[in-house]
């Protein structure tokens, strides 16, 4: 499999509100089958793109390093990693490392 694969994978969402002091609450947001994929902000928005860019450094960082990131459902087939790394504010270098992940036109996935 490819980054761009394991980045196609529907990963379980999780959130919910804490109360992070009295009458202080945030949103916490995680993708518990990836590790350390959890973050908290006060904006749900920004908790989501936080989150998002979390996820796909963590599965660039896994495959890089020779580790298989978890697979609990198969990737999806009309998904488009490099737009959505773009749109959670990835660094470029890893958009263009994704990029250049990219099947060849006309090849089979």
């Amino acid at each position: 499999m490819r980054i761009r694969d394991y980045l196609a994978v529907p990963y379980i969402l999780e959130a919910e509100t804490v109360e992070v002091s009295p009458g202080l609450w945030c949103s916490h947001v995680s993708y518990p089958e990836l590790p350390g994929c959890a973050v908290q902000a006060f904006v749900v928005e920004d908790a989501l793109r936080q989150l998002e860019r979390l996820r796909i450094e963590t599965i660039v960082a896994m495959v890089a390093s020779g580790q298989m990131p978890p697979l609990p459902r198969p990737p999806l087939q009309h998904c488009d990693p490099v737009w959505v790394a773009a749109e959670a504010g990835v660094q470029r270098e890893l958009i263009a490392q994704i990029a250049q992940d990219a099947p060849s036109s006309g090849a089979a996935r």
